[in-house]
């Protein structure tokens, strides 16, 4: 039985049919750096990378990206998530607008860099618009995303914006948000059942912080297809070791069989 919607992907199918799917972040700042962490991370064996682009030194000269991401395809087999998190959802400050940080996204994404790219649900539509198009015509997925470092709004917010992802032309929608409280994880598990029983597409959701984790050990049940962890550094509050998932994730899916 299968708790969450599985992800297609079209150049880098996933090696591994397993749920969920463990995604572990990159996030250094050179070259030097992100490769020292993909090597500590590779004999881990996640089935998602996430490229934190912001995090990265160099992310204003296009043609080092580009370069860089190809180098990271070649490197593994593992499928590549491009992200840019803005500072107003939680990432760190860049010297770039956002028709820059298009047109990134389109350069590393039709030199086929990346398998999977992450944008968020609120830039201007006229951007998520081209995003939408730009997933189309590199076969790159689009993650649509919504993150709130400050509080976890109610499930029929948090539900809108999965609806919200889904008609905007999303491939994946993607949730995370911060509680105050154990009952705001409660919400979150909520608004991701829900959404799982009623929009098409796969579906990512967590909790950040320390009450968070607990969404990201069992958040699968309710319905999210990914779970992030780190491999060698973390790219948000609240992400444990893979290797401290993995057991936890082996030890519920062992009790859930049968059902």
């Amino acid at each position: 039985m299968l708790f969450s919607k599985p992800i297609t992907l079209v150049h880098k199918p996933f090696t591994a049919e397993r749920e969920p799917l463990v995604c572990t972040p990159l996030v250094g700042a050179t070259e030097d750096a992100i490769q020292r962490e993909l090597a500590a991370i590779l004999p881990k064996q996640p089935d998602l990378l996430e490229w934190r682009v912001d995090f990265f030194s160099g992310i204003a000269d296009s043609d080092r990206v580009v370069a860089l991401s190809r180098t990271l395809q070649q490197q593994t087999d593992i499928p590549i998530l491009f992200t840019r998190r803005s500072i107003r959802e939680g990432g760190q400050p860049i010297p770039l607008n956002e028709a820059q940080v298009f047109a990134l996204y389109a350069a590393v994404c039709g030199a086929g860099g990346v398998d999977l790219f992450d944008y968020e649900l609120s830039v201007e539509p006229s951007y998520f618009r081209q995003a939408v198009a730009l997933a189309k015509d590199t076969g790159c997925r689009l993650v649509a995303s919504y993150h709130n470092f400050q509080e976890t709004p109610d499930a029929a917010t948090l539900i809108a914006k999965f609806v919200a992802m889904e008609q905007a032309g999303a491939d994946v929608a993607k949730i995370a948000v911060m509680p105050k409280e154990l009952r705001d994880v409660l919400t979150l598990l909520d608004a991701t059942l829900t959404a799982r029983n009623t929009i098409a597409l796969p579906i990512i959701s967590m909790a950040m912080g320390a009450y968070g984790s607990l969404t990201r050990l069992f958040g699968w049940m309710f319905g999210s297809s990914v779970s992030f962890a780190v491999g060698e550094s973390s790219s948000a509050p609240g992400q444990i070791p893979i290797e401290q998932l993995n057991t936890v994730v082996a030890i519920l899916q062992q009790a859930l069989k049968g059902q």
